[in-house]
């Protein structure tokens, strides 16, 4: 092992709160670096971390800008820490498509939270990568869980409802509505809703009305979704094989105001009963294990791209071919097929 990785290792578990917070920042930056002797670091460094991982729960929250994410984990993450619960927050933000950059700033809308000695926050920018989350979030939340927090919350972009990849890699996925954010046809589209877990109307103390009728709506909808949506939310109290009886979380929709600080006790009581559940039926391991495969392909993937365009033939056939595709004078099919030939891979475009 290296030794930058043993110092990063040895930091991370370190007891001195302001080590190990400097640590885990350069672990994360370490693994959003696209430098290949980085690279090598951080798997290593990922691989003596993960004996230390596995042992938080991992919890993803959602939902359209303005719809008050930060303020409510604000709210969430100090109601865990007076339960004693560490609590890790990592934040994605949105990268310009023009400049690149991102502002980066959540943690300022979590002032009290931030400061914490109990807490880490990590804001990272989107970079590009579709689904709400950064590339390199997963990794970062195995580093946090090495460090001993226990309490793991994502909190996505908040771009619509196509933002579903949390979904992928927390233990239970939160999504949080406005009152008068749709009608009835709103709340059956299928999507982000059919993921959830749990909805959270937030801001309900501005319209008690209409959140109510939001609560009802979202409750019919997900009713739907549980026999004919996600399966994990189907509801079945017996197991025909074992003949033992079993009980299967149904998904809820609360009222809450995080600015107020109502409701979010009720909230972390569904979390509860939801993890209960879960790990007594087995679904909650299912769900890790079924995630730990999908990292795997989705880097497979990655990695592939990104050697795919380092490949030398593709570098320099891939001036003259875009040039044509961009012209209009050869199909973009073609102009693929062409080039993943001449990256030694068959493949139908």
């Amino acid at each position: 092992m290296s030794g930058t990785v043993q110092t990063l290792e040895r930091a991370i578990a370190a007891t001195d709160g302001m080590v190990q917070r400097r640590a885990i920042a350069k672990a994360i930056t370490l693994l959003e670096s696209t430098r290949t002797d980085h690279r090598a670091q951080a798997d290593e460094l990922l691989t003596a971390l993960l004996p230390r991982t596995g042992q938080s729960f991992r919890l993803g929250i959602s939902g359209v800008p303005g719809v008050g994410k930060s303020t409510f984990i604000e709210t969430l993450g100090l109601l865990l820490i007076g339960k004693g619960h560490r609590v890790a927050v990592l934040t994605i933000d949105p990268s310009s498509t023009v400049s690149g950059g991102s502002i980066l700033g959540d943690k300022t809308r979590m002032e009290r939270l931030s400061v914490h000695e109990r807490a880490y926050i990590r804001p990272s920018p989107s970079s590009g990568t579709l689904g709400g989350v950064a590339e390199k979030t997963r990794e970062a939340m195995l580093v946090c869980e090495a460090a001993g927090y226990d309490i793991v919350i994502v909190e996505t972009v908040g771009v619509g409802q196509s933002e579903t990849a949390v979904a992928g890699m927390t233990d239970m996925f939160v999504l949080l509505q406005l009152p008068n954010a749709g009608d009835d046809l709103q709340a059956i589209k299928k999507g982000v809703m059919e993921l959830a877990d749990l909805v959270a109307i937030n801001k309900a103390d501005i319209d008690r009305d209409a959140a109510t009728r939001a609560q009802a709506q979202i409750t019919s909808a997900l009713r739907l979704f549980g026999h004919q949506g996600n399966p994990d939310h189907a509801h079945a109290v017996h197991d025909a094989h074992s003949g033992v009886e079993r009980r299967f979380w149904l998904p809820k929709v609360l009222q809450l105001s995080a600015l107020a600080g109502t409701g979010v006790d009720a909230f972390w009581d569904a979390v509860l009963e939801f993890k209960t559940l879960q790990t007594a039926n087995g679904k909650l391991a299912k769900r890790r294990e079924k995630q730990a495969t999908a990292w795997m392909w989705e880097r497979i993937d990655a990695g592939l791209k990104q050697a795919f365009r380092h490949h030398a033939q593709v570098r320099e056939l891939l001036p003259l071919l875009t040039q044509q595709v961009a012209q209009g004078s050869l199909p973009a099919s073609t102009a693929a097929r062409q080039l993943l030939a001449a990256a030694a891979i068959t493949a139908r475009v």
